[in-house]
């Protein structure tokens, strides 16, 4: 970025999937990347160093209240799910008067998607997932980085949600915690398949909490990502799919290895929507100069 042709642009960094600061999944928004260069988003994603940072840009589409680009480190995404509602409430919270009320319709690479506004919550509608079985190379890989053995993942499948994420069940949430992955062995998983692993288990019954979520995308540039929405709706798609929950909804928590503490709530439609949603609170709120 030229120096000589400074520009300041409003940015906001917005915790997801808490209404506490520091406790949730940070984006870092800029409001306006009319005039960036797709390199200088990418470099603001690397100086930022967050799990995705996000350009909201004019729409190109009638039905969409605006147009939004999600970088994680290192690439670029089609859809993310932190990412979204962080940016929603960043635009809400800028001044944006919803096209229509009590919705915001986002246009990103993997198409528009729908958010509602729901009191102090926001929800995004799970682009149609695709589940495909995993090969049993890929099922041996992704046991021997998490340090498992293969018969400990219970469920598997690439679900491809825009990102793709390699998503497994194991026995309990507390097998999930206690993972201690090979980051090495899981950096050389990375490839144009998929983004990363997704690893859930179940509560015990009657736990606030029915589900622990953990993501980790070291190849994207992020360890473990401490809430991610994509990979809870990959989760909730293979959830539903093999019925492993038979509920309208769940709440999942995930976060703790992390020192955070992400909630993350479930909705089944009986039309196959899953929503996805949580709170979102400000902690940066200025500009930034690129």
């Amino acid at each position: 970025m030229n120096s000589a042709h400074t520009q300041s642009v409003p940015f906001k960094q917005v915790d997801v999937f808490t209404a506490v600061p520091f406790r949730g999944n940070p984006v870092a928004v800029v409001l306006d990347g009319n005039n960036l260069t797709t390199s200088q988003m990418q470099s603001i994603a690397a100086w930022t160093h967050l799990s995705e940072t996000t350009f909201v840009c004019l729409s190109t589409h009638a039905d969409a209240d605006y147009r939004l680009r999600i970088f994680t480190p290192t690439r670029e995404l089609p859809f993310a799910g932190h990412p979204t509602i962080g940016s929603a409430w960043a635009v809400l919270q800028h001044g944006l008067n919803p096209k229509t009320p009590g919705r915001l319709v986002q246009e990103c690479g993997k198409g528009l998607i729908a958010i509602r506004l729901a009191g102090p919550r926001l929800f995004f509608a799970l682009p149609i997932p695709e589940l495909t079985a995993p090969d049993a190379a890929q099922l041996a890989a992704a046991a021997t980085a998490l340090g498992l053995t293969a018969d400990e993942i219970l469920l598997s499948a690439l679900v491809d949600v825009g990102p793709v994420w390699y998503t497994l069940q194991l026995a309990s949430a507390e097998r999930v915690l206690a993972l201690s992955p090979n980051m090495a062995l899981m950096t050389a998983l990375g490839n144009a398949n998929y983004v990363g692993i997704t690893v859930f288990g179940l509560h015990a019954t009657g736990s606030a909490d029915a589900v622990e979520v953990r993501s980790f995308a070291p190849a994207c540039g992020v360890l473990e990502d401490p809430v991610c929405g994509s990979g809870n709706g990959c989760v909730a798609a293979l959830i539903r799919q093999h019925r492993v929950l038979t509920v309208s909804g769940y709440v999942a928590s995930q976060g703790r290895c992390l020192g955070r503490d992400g909630h993350i709530a479930v909705e089944y439609e009986t039309d196959g929507t899953i929503w996805l949603g949580g709170h979102a609170v400000t902690c940066v709120d200025g500009s930034l100069s690129v």
